[in-house]
Formats: structure tokens, sequence, C-alpha cells
């Protein structure tokens, strides 16, 4: 049997093409009464658009891409769905691409994947999203884009964007371990070229410093936002003269990691040692004691911003001049578990007579 058309259903609805086109694609410029006589006709046809087909007949592209350097599968993944669920929303379609934040082609590489795929617009994930020069290499050779960035506020530097602010609930993670008693908190870095570790760092020196703790540099771990990391960060300070009673990776695949190094030593999670992580990743629920966490909604900021490009993409399709950004923040909550308690005094070792 023939596949149905748009042609079919815009005969089967009593209405033009474009009318049939605008509802196929959400667009709010159609009553309401039509809309639903469009979609009846839709569903009695059982019509399914062909996107591909529809991106060449269309002047306007119908697929947004993102770009993604990250060695967090967990994060990956969830930006993938949060972007999938607002494209199937807006009926557009997504292409994926993983690439090498730090290759000196990446621009030319961004813009033939584009070319090639016939790419309305892209969502940047860190840390590509955070490099200016790249940003301002894509916005001149007239590539749409919305980024997803770590910010303590909105930059407002011209560039559409998703900030989230894991400063502040990188502080309110380590307020929660300084209430429990903890006094010697280790920190574990995420990799550096991203900017949320930076910004989780910057929270941590915060609250020592705000009820009066004395930072201390040998309990500062560089890495990056992996496992193996965490374990060999937990390792290093476990070893100390003076180690650490609680321990704050920049993310939970590190407090997994962590958690793991204490185990191997034999020691009792949360009373020996007091861990804590970021992002809320299945490593956090899975892990036992399950880990406290900061709660990142990374799908719905990942929907966010495909929203916010979408938007900015039809605007720009339908009338001339500048588009006005409205960037979007986030803020991480707080989630307590069993992998944090209260500060045990440590008994001291026994003298020699």
């Amino acid at each position: 049997m023939r596949r149905p058309t748009i042609r079919d259903v815009a005969e089967r609805a009593k209405v033009s093409l474009k009318t049939v086109s605008r509802v196929i694609n959400n667009e709010p410029s159609v009553m309401q009464a039509t809309r639903a006589r469009v979609l009846h006709a839709v569903a009695e046809l059982d019509y399914e658009p062909d996107p591909s087909a529809r991106n060449l007949r269309s002047a306007t592209a119908f697929v947004i891409g993102v770009a993604y350097d990250n060695p967090n599968p967990y994060y990956i993944i969830s930006v993938q769905n949060g972007v999938l669920a607002a494209c199937r929303e807006t009926g557009f379609d997504l292409q994926i691409h993983p690439c090498d934040a730090s290759s000196p082609l990446l621009v030319d590489e961004l813009c033939d994947w584009m070319r090639r795929s016939r790419l309305a617009g892209l969502v940047l994930a860190p840390p590509m999203s955070e490099r200016m020069e790249l940003l301002e290499a894509l916005t001149e050779r007239g590539v749409k884009l919305v980024r997803i960035i770590a910010a303590a506020e909105d930059p407002q530097d011209g560039h559409p964007c998703v900030f989230v602010d894991d400063r502040d609930a990188a502080y309110e993670v380590t307020e929660h371990l300084i209430q429990l008693g903890h006094q010697r908190i280790g920190f574990l870095w995420g990799g550096e070229e991203h900017r949320s570790s930076s910004e989780r760092y910057l929270g941590y020196e915060k609250a020592l410093k705000d009820y009066g703790i004395t930072l201390d540099k040998h309990l500062v771990i560089p890495g990056d936002y992996t496992f193996d990391d965490g374990f060999r960060g937990a390792r290093r300070l476990l070893a100390l003269r003076d180690p650490p009673t609680a321990i704050f990776g920049s993310n939970d695949e590190i407090a997994a990691g962590v958690l793991a190094a204490a185990k191997s030593a034999g020691m009792n999670v949360p009373y020996d040692l007091s861990i804590a992580g970021f992002e809320d990743s299945p490593f956090s629920k899975q892990s036992w004691p399950p880990l406290t966490t900061a709660k990142q909604a990374t799908e719905d900021i990942a929907r966010h911003a495909a929203r916010l490009l979408i938007t900015q993409l039809r605007q720009s399709h339908d009338a001339d001049g500048a588009v006005p950004v409205h960037n979007h923040g986030f803020v991480p909550q707080l989630v307590v578990r069993g992998s944090t308690a209260p500060m045990r005094p440590r008994t001291p070792a026994p003298t020699q007579e």
C-alpha cells in the first residue's frame, strides 16, 4: 500500500499543505480547532513525516546536533536524552558528535559536520561550550548555537546558554560536611579543562573560609572525572599523616572511586570517612552506602538548552533582526544519603612506654 503523504493529510483535513506543515512542526501560529482537525487526519491516515525528505524540501533544516567531549558516559546519556525529548516535542531530529575539544581543527570539523548533515544549529556541552574562541569562530561562520556551561550567574556575553550554578551547590555540599563536625575535608578535582571543576572547587574553598577553616593544600588533589582518579586520589589522601575525615569528589564517579579506596583500606563509611559526590548519577544510588551528592537535573538542563535553540531557530526564520536572548539558570540541590555522618572522634595512637 502507498504510504500516506502530507497532501493526503491536507485533503482529509481540508487545509493547505503549509498549515499541515505548521501543525507537524508544532508552530504556535495555528488555531486550536484547525490544529485538532489536522491531528485527527494524521491519526486516521497513520501519517508519519519523513525527516530527511522534509529537510531536503525545505529551506529550513529540522535537525539539530549535540557536540560533546566528556569522559562521563552517564552525563552524555542524560544530555542526549534531554535534547532528544525537546526534539520529539518540536518535530526536530537529533544527531550527536563526539569530538576532541582541544583539537585545533575543531571549528572546521564542526562546520563540515553541520554542512554534511544539514544541521540547523548546535547544542554545545562542556568543555567546548566554555571556550570563548571556539564560540566566536562558530558565530562568525553563522552557526546558531546554545551552550551548557557552569557559571554562578548569567554571563550575559551574547552567546545563548543554560548555566548551572555548581559553585553554590558545592558550597552547600561542603557546608553539610562542616556542620557534621568535619574540619579536614579533602577535595578531588575533575578535569581542569571543565569549568565545572573550578566552580565546584571555589564553592568548597568559600565554605571553608566562611566557617573559619584554614585551607590545607595537601587535601586538594588534581584529577579527572573518572572512577580511577577518585580511587587514586583517595589513596593519596588517606596516606597522609593527618588524613581527612571527609572527602568531596567533584562528581559521583570520583566519589565512587573514593568509596572503593576506603573499603579496600578496611574503613567503615560513613563512620571512619564521610564521602560526598556531585551530579546524582547512577553511581550515587548504586553504591553502598548510597552517596550524598548534589542533584544536577542534567536531562532538564539539556532539554531546556535544546528548546532555547529551537525557539531561536524559528524566530530567526520568521522575523528579521536580532533575536533576544533569554538565558536560564539551574542550581543543583543537596541530597543527603548514607555516605555522610557526624565525625567520630579518632582514638589517639597508644604511646610507647
